[in-house]
């Protein structure tokens, strides 16, 4: 006769203590079992429950909403004119449409995110995906309160940051301070820039010739020269006079490759003809040789997509790489280059998109909004990765052309230790 299993009550839950070893262990055991068939008992139940009522469902879901980082971000209280606003973590979009609003302007540019979008958006959630739909305007429905005082607000409700954490970087002109504009009037013009043309290179007695020449195929119209000690000449070139070299011969961007231990650690991009010189350090550096299923780049030019670069500090950063590629892009190639801002680590992503018919097994394409995005039911688009793949951090910003370690300096990190601050 089989012997009946008996179920541990709700009382094995409860904490107690004994002297004995042998029986804490027992104890233990038993208390762990009771606890997981309790959460087993509570998932079944809400599932029943879900089942015959589908709305508990998609309240669940709006309240479970993970309290990240990004969630947490923090904004300088800014009154009025905010200056150059290097250093200032503040939304300039926003801050923008607001006085546009309380002017009575428009702002031409109604397809953007509004002001008056609830703070507990689903558009919130980090996903570069969402960032990338036309659709990213649609405004979602605010959750529920949860049991709590009247007049408290929930962790989440008080972390949200004001706009979606995740965007596409509006770099119209309209939305740049002034006093940054014209502190950096080469990065900021509004006549249309010229052909990008850019000199790599690397530190001195470098090895990373092979990583260069994969710079070389990333920015368009680019040249390598290697920079290596000539034992003929006792002469070698610093960073001020190459720029000088290159500025003559109308280049618009100088990229120099720094090394350590035979790995590329940083990158120090200079625009020319007169600064200022940005650097970057450099993490997770992949080949794109290395990457699984990866594929082989073309001459073509790539189109470029830049993300959540919203402070007056990112607008000048993503103005820096806009002006690394040309504004005209050939489709033809239908490659993409992206560079995506979170938690002020820049991811740097090239693949090569495809537009195919969807199989019947995928599902349809669906907005920030949870429902089908109309019109393209059958089709989806594929990515191929072609590499690098790399992550660049901001350290400095320095005036005119320096080597990174002058006493002239725009910006440089570490000024901040809070980290709910974000500075891009």
């Amino acid at each position: 006769m089989a012997v009946k299993k008996l179920k541990p009550s709700s009382k094995a839950t409860l904490p107690f203590k004994t002297a004995n070893k042998e029986k804490r262990q027992k104890l233990h055991v038993t208390r762990k079992k009771a606890l997981d068939n309790n959460r087993r008992d509570e998932r079944f139940r809400r599932r029943r429950e879900e089942d015959k009522d589908p709305s508990l469902r998609e309240e669940r879901l709006r309240k479970n909403v993970p309290l990240t980082l990004e969630r947490k971000r923090v904004w300088d209280d800014v009154d009025g004119d905010i200056g150059n606003g290097l250093g200032v973590s503040v939304d300039v979009e926003r801050l923008k449409r607001q006085k546009l609003a309380e002017d009575g302007q428009p702002d031409g540019d109604e397809d953007q995110v509004s002001d008056e979008e609830p703070p507990n958006s689903e558009d919130d959630r980090d996903s570069m995906i969402d960032s990338l739909s036309d659709s990213s305007s649609s405004p979602a429905s605010t959750p529920p309160p949860s049991f709590r005082r009247p007049n408290e607000r929930s962790n989440t409700a008080r972390a949200t940051s004001p706009t979606p954490s995740t965007t596409s970087t509006n770099l119209n002109t309209t939305f740049t301070p002034s006093a940054l504009a014209d502190r950096f009037p080469t990065l900021f013009s509004t006549t249309p820039p010229p052909v990008p043309k850019t000199l790599v290179t690397t530190s001195l007695h470098s090895t990373l010739h092979y990583q260069a020449s994969l710079l070389m195929t990333l920015f368009p119209n680019s040249v390598y020269i290697p920079r290596s000690h000539n034992r003929h000449k006792s002469h070698n070139y610093s960073i001020r006079e190459i720029a000088s070299f290159a500025a003559n011969r109308n280049y618009t961007a100088l990229v120099v490759l720094k090394e350590d231990q035979k790995k590329p650690t940083g990158i120090t991009i200079v625009h020319l003809p007169s600064g200022p010189t940005f650097t970057f350090s450099i993490s997770n550096w992949v080949e794109g040789k290395k990457i699984p299923g990866h594929g082989r780049p073309t001459d073509h030019t790539p189109e470029l997509i830049l993300n959540n670069f919203r402070t007056p500090l990112g607008r000048l950063t993503a103005h820096l790489f806009r002006s690394l590629f040309p504004t005209q892009p050939e489709f033809a190639g239908r490659q993409v280059v992206t560079l995506h801002n979170q938690r002020d680590y820049i991811f740097l992503r090239r693949h090569r998109y495809v537009f195919r018919e969807k199989k019947g097994s995928e599902r349809n394409v669906v907005g920030p909004d949870g429902k089908d995005v109309g019109g393209v039911e059958g089709i989806r688009a594929g990515l191929q990765e072609l590499g690098p793949r790399l992550t660049l951090k901001l350290r400095r910003i320095d005036k005119g052309i320096q080597s990174g370690r002058g006493d002239e300096w725009e910006w440089k990190g570490k000024m901040d230790k809070q980290r709910t601050k974000f500075q891009l």
